[in-house]
């Protein structure tokens, strides 16, 4: 029954660990906000569940509730944390327009009447800088 344990743990956690490496390669490499923040919480996730689950394999069922929780807050704080960065990097002009395949928040943005301003392409806080 070791050998079993041994054995997913084995390609559990190298597994974990290599998307976690793609998640930072990506936040690295990518162009724009947007891909970044999809490298960092997609891969980092994935990886991070991974290594919880190769951990919790060896470890005694008492620890279970502990690897269960940090599961739990990885997955509800990720796409909380990813919204809110993506939003305020579209508002900042962080994002890259080009690269969007659809652009559904200017047209909530337009109909709820606060549009951004895409003509000028530096961000709101350096125009106040200047002025």
């Amino acid at each position: 029954m070791t050998a079993v344990r041994d054995l997913i743990t084995a390609v559990l956690l190298p597994t974990g660990a290599a998307f976690c490496l793609l998640g930072a390669v990506g936040l690295l490499r990518f162009p724009d906000i947007g891909s970044r923040l999809h490298a960092a919480a997609k891969a980092q996730t994935l990886g991070l569940l991974l290594i919880l689950v190769g951990a919790s394999v060896q470890m005694p069922l008492h620890y279970a509730p502990v690897l269960l929780l940090v599961a739990l807050f990885q997955l509800f704080t990720t796409p909380i944390t990813s919204q809110i960065i993506g939003r305020t990097a579209y508002r900042t002009r962080g994002l890259d327009h080009r690269l969007l395949f659809g652009d559904e928040l200017a047209e909530r943005l337009a109909r709820d009447g606060t549009p951004v301003d895409e003509t000028n392409g530096t961000p709101p806080h350096e125009e106040d800088a200047e002025r």
